[in-house]
């Protein structure tokens, strides 16, 4: 019974992922530590592995959208390999510590919640406006770019600093790549989710094997929550056009800096 339980979570996790391009893993997580009071690092590792399934699903649409640039994908995602094992190796000396891996991912969610409510509350009704001012119609838009702009070097520390946090919190993906392709590297949004997709499959699939190695993983749970996530996804890229992704982004954004502050607040003795 509680297998079917996470596989009707990863459901709503995979619609949250693919309205908002930011993964399941956001929502995957803070439920099973919380929700189902998982240990912080099987919390980690379990996460990590279900995102394996996710991320694959999406890259492998988003390749067929030819919404992937794949030279930056094979950079960051090669790059990020190396982040990976770094931060696997990390988070083994870390496992042991619950509290601390509480401290950073309730840290790590700050982002995240930062940018949703940034772009709900304050970048989608300034585009709004813009386009209202200019009769409609909207701007002379450009061509989409036909790649991520910046330079290998760059992309490649990109990789390897956010494989690094993947290794060690098991988040990645939409949370930390989507970001950085659009106000780092200044890319379109869709090609920035694509290709971020297609980049983290290969975090994810090392980062899922070391954690399988270090027995932080509970494997019926990860195939469900994962399973589940790629349904949801499906729905989710069905429902971009017909619901306010800005107001979602309000809301969930809202809802992932309590996360945080649960998250961190604990590592304090404060529960809420």
């Amino acid at each position: 019974m509680s297998y079917l339980l996470f596989f009707v979570v990863g459901i709503p996790a995979g619609i949250v992922g693919g309205l908002l391009g930011t993964g399941g893993c956001v929502l995957m997580m803070p439920v099973i530590r919380f929700g189902f009071h998982f240990d912080p690092a099987v919390a980690v590792g379990t996460t990590l592995a279900a995102v394996v399934f996710t991320a694959g699903s999406g890259a492998y649409q988003h390749l067929k959208m030819g919404n992937v640039d794949r030279e930056t994908a094979l950079l960051t995602g090669y790059s990020g390999i190396l982040g990976v094992i770094i931060g696997s190796i990390v988070f083994g000396y870390l496992k042991q510590y619950g509290h601390l891996i509480d401290l950073i991912v309730g840290l790590a969610f700050v982002l995240p919640s930062v940018r949703m409510l940034y772009e709900g509350l304050v970048l989608a009704p300034r585009q709004a406006r813009l386009q209202a001012a200019a009769g409609g119609q909207g701007a002379a838009q450009p061509a989409p770019a036909p790649a991520v702009p910046g330079s290998p070097v760059t992309k490649s520390i990109l990789g390897s600093a956010i494989g690094c946090l993947t290794g060690i919190i098991g988040l990645g993906g939409g949370y930390a790549l989507v970001p950085s392709f659009l106000y780092v590297l200044k890319g379109p949004m869709k090609l920035a989710i694509g290709t971020s997709m297609a980049s983290f499959i290969w975090m994810a699939l090392v980062g899922a094997i070391f954690k399988l190695y270090q027995q932080v993983v509970d494997v019926p749970t990860a195939v469900c929550l994962g399973i589940g996530a790629v349904i949801g996804a499906l729905y989710g890229a069905k429902l971009v056009a017909r619901v306010k992704t800005a107001t979602l982004k309000a809301l969930f954004g809202a809802i992932f800096i309590y996360v945080a502050a649960k998250y961190i607040l604990i590592y304090f003795g404060i529960a809420i």
